[in-house]
């Protein structure tokens, strides 16, 4: 592996492009990925984040995961780059991806040597931060353990928040809530859920979110309108992530094709498309780094200049990966770069057995264009096949899981005319993933199927497929999807149950079973058009009609078109051009 000739090493895990500084004067920050380190350096997020604030003079940020050994769990965690404790930083600040790593953000906060809850922290404790994806999409379920919130895409806010927090938030700071208020009202995303009041309803629904002090009444999610001069890819490489040897690089944010379960079709809007010649540039950084180059983005596909840019990557011989495809654009041309790249899986997400479905989801993708996309796959070289489905979709019936069963065994047998023809039959892998309803999208307002019935689906496709050779069936856990759609969707209740689950070590039935607030609540229940949700206060620019339309379009099975990614002009949903 080639090393920058700038970048040091870190002998424990073997990094290149690990950052070193010195402490004197600096703003010190503990950036902490409440996971392993293997997931925590996968995911480009964090690392981006950890680059941003070490390119503030100011600023010294080092990194810290949770322990992944049995010995290390027993310690207090400290930093990688100067095993220092958390205590010894100005802000801990959590970079939070998924909802099921909750629990690990109470772990971690309590290894550090705090209390759990915020109310119970103040000087000289560090600030207790956190942002990431979902909590711009619901950060209630944490908000009693957080200290404040940045809402959105970092990049237009983090140097103004550590230009305004840094000095203010030093360890033995007087006045640590008026600086937090002051903070509040000059920081577009920023949310300090101390200064916001709930009550609820006699059934349990949330009435009102309401501020208690002087602070916006709604906190507007921000993002860069323009992202063609903003390069986001790995700035430390190690061969301990899911991306060993790989430099990633992110083509693309937002997805143009509105799926309705998926949250990066709408929360990400406008989508917008890296140029050319800046992803030239960090092909040649990255070049200099790894031997593979990863494309990132939820419309890798729909990239307009993705040909020259695998040309590009091609030309300074190393390898490429994409993080998505979809079927409708395999092309003969990237089926050539899949090839030439010795790729031996390509992955298929139809999401859904039947039309019907798809259309219900508005994946916008057809049976035939399936069937056409593993047929070309595997007779063009690509030997094995990965298939995503969901099970416990709004509006799903026998007849379509059934219809799964269907779909994968056609898949079967184009893939097993290709493979005769080449002489060498590869493997289909069918994962089933049970639907959870999130925040911001269209269904927001429906159920969680039940555990009971999600396990008769899967067993169900399981039984169908057993018979068929060379095809592997791997399904979701019902139970931790269960918790995925609380944890999802829940309110600042639900922090109670985060604090049970902790007392219990982890242990999710006892907790279930003991708390005194209802998590079927939260999972089992349709929601009516009025009712105001927990994320409500949170602007995204998406008018809440636009998407209980989109919703009521799903439950008819009528599609709707993509977004025309034209923020000049367009209305439709209402974040190009808002009050209009």
């Amino acid at each position: 592996m080639a090393r920058r000739k700038n970048y040091e090493a870190v002998t424990r895990h073997q990094e290149i492009g690990a950052v070193r500084k010195s402490w004197s004067g600096k703003t010190r920050v503990a950036l902490v990925y409440p996971n392993t380190y293997h997931v925590g350096m996968s995911n480009l997020g964090f690392q981006t984040v950890h680059r941003l604030l070490n390119d503030q003079k100011q600023v010294v940020c080092e990194r810290a995961f949770l322990p992944s050994s049995g010995k290390d769990r027993q310690n207090r965690i400290v930093t990688t780059e100067s095993k220092r404790p958390l205590l010894d930083f100005d802000i801990i600040a959590f970079s939070i991806s998924f909802e099921n790593d909750y629990p690990n953000l109470l772990k971690v906060i309590q290894k550090a040597g705090l209390p759990l809850w915020s109310r119970e922290r103040g000087s000289p404790l560090p600030l207790v931060m956190a942002g990431g994806v979902t909590c711009f999409l619901n950060p209630e379920p944490i908000a009693p353990f957080i200290d404040c919130f940045l809402l959105g895409e970092v990049e237009p806010i983090l140097s103004r928040f550590i230009t305004t927090v840094g000095s203010p938030f030093k360890k033995n700071a007087p006045d640590r809530m008026e600086n937090l208020r002051a903070a509040a009202r000059e920081i577009p995303g920023m949310y300090v859920p101390a200064f916001y009041h709930t009550e609820y309803r006699t059934d349990g629904t949330l009435k009102s979110f309401s501020p208690i002090a002087d602070v916006p009444a709604t906190v507007r999610r921000v993002y860069p309108r323009d992202i063609s001069t903003i390069p986001t890819g790995s700035s430390i490489v190690t061969p301990d992530t899911t991306f060993d040897d790989t430099f990633l690089m992110e083509v693309s944010r937002g997805c143009p094709h509105g799926c309705r379960f998926c949250t990066a079709g709408y929360i990400y809007r406008p989508p917008r498309f890296r140029p050319l010649t800046l992803l030239n540039q960090q092909v040649d950084e990255g070049a200099t780094v790894c031997n593979a180059i990863g494309l990132m983005g939820a419309a890798v596909s729909d990239h307009p200049e993705l040909g020259p840019l695998c040309e590009k990557i091609k030309q300074k011989n190393v390898k490429v990966s994409f993080s998505s495809l979809r079927a409708d654009a395999i092309t003969p041309d990237l089926i050539a770069t899949l090839v030439e790249n010795d790729v031996k899986t390509a992955t298929i997400a139809p999401e859904a057995g039947s039309d019907r479905m798809r259309a219900v989801i508005n994946k916008g993708i057809s049976r035939e264009q399936i069937l056409t996309a593993a047929e070309t796959l595997v007779g063009n070289g690509v030997p094995n096949i990965k298939l995503y489905f969901m099970v416990g979709l709004p509006t799903e019936t026998d007849e379509d899981v059934a219809a799964v069963v269907r779909l994968c065994k056609e898949i079967k047998h184009r893939f097993l005319q290709s493979s005769r023809a080449r002489k060498h039959i590869g493997t289909i892998t069918v994962s089933l993933n049970c639907f959870v309803p999130k925040p911001m999208t269209p269904f927001q307002w429906s159920a969680f199927d039940e555990e009971k019935t999600l396990k008769q689906k899967i067993k169900k496709i399981k039984d169908g497929l057993r018979k068929t050779a060379n095809v592997t069936v791997h399904a979701d856990v019902p139970r931790w999807a269960y918790i995925q759609a609380l944890l999802s969707r829940g309110d600042r209740r639900v922090a109670d149950i985060l604090a049970l689950v902790h007392e219990n070590n982890g242990n999710w039935p006892q907790t279930l079973k003991a708390s005194s607030v209802n998590p079927h609540f939260y999972v089992y229940r349709d929601r009516e058009a009025s009712e105001c949700f927990p994320w409500d206060f949170i602007d995204h620019g998406l008018k809440k009609t636009f998407l209980w339309n989109e919703y009521q379009r799903a439950l008819t099975a009528k599609p709707s078109p993509p977004c025309p990614v034209d923020p000049e002009s367009c209305r439709t949903c209402g974040v190009c051009n808002p009050g209009e």
